[in-house]
């Protein structure tokens, strides 16, 4: 069911999914999340660690780290110091992109930030 209802909203927006991009993501976690990378039980004591380590690889990956194909032109090059080139682009991660952040986040940002508590269902 799920299935056709992903190909019905892909259809109705004339994209295609391009299986390089998908196992580039499938890359990117196996590289980054240990307990998948390697086959080991250890690393991430169980389904909880687990979906720890899935979380935080989810948040650098969409906060923390600039993609390249959503980068944006600047209006104007900016200097660099030094004898280097000019900047021509601004750094974009997907949170960006999504008008969720103005700006790209450090390691240090993501480990600070607090998370609101969920609002508790209300017990009679």
């Amino acid at each position: 069911m799920e299935n056709q209802d992903s190909r019905g909203l892909v259809g109705s927006r004339r994209w295609t999914i391009n299986t390089a991009f998908v196992e580039r993501l499938n890359l990117d976690i196996r590289q980054r999340v240990a307990a998948i990378g390697r086959r080991v039980n250890t690393l991430c004591q169980g389904e909880a660690g687990l979906r720890d380590q899935l979380v935080l690889f989810q948040v650098y990956h969409n906060f923390v780290l600039p993609h390249a194909s959503l980068r944006q032109a600047l209006d104007e090059p900016i200097r660099t110091p030094r004898m280097g080139s000019a900047k021509l682009w601004r750094p974009c991660t997907p949170a960006m992109a999504a008008g969720l952040t103005d700006h790209v986040w450090t390691l240090k940002e993501v480990l600070l930030y607090r998370v609101p508590p969920w609002p508790q269902p209300q017990t009679v």
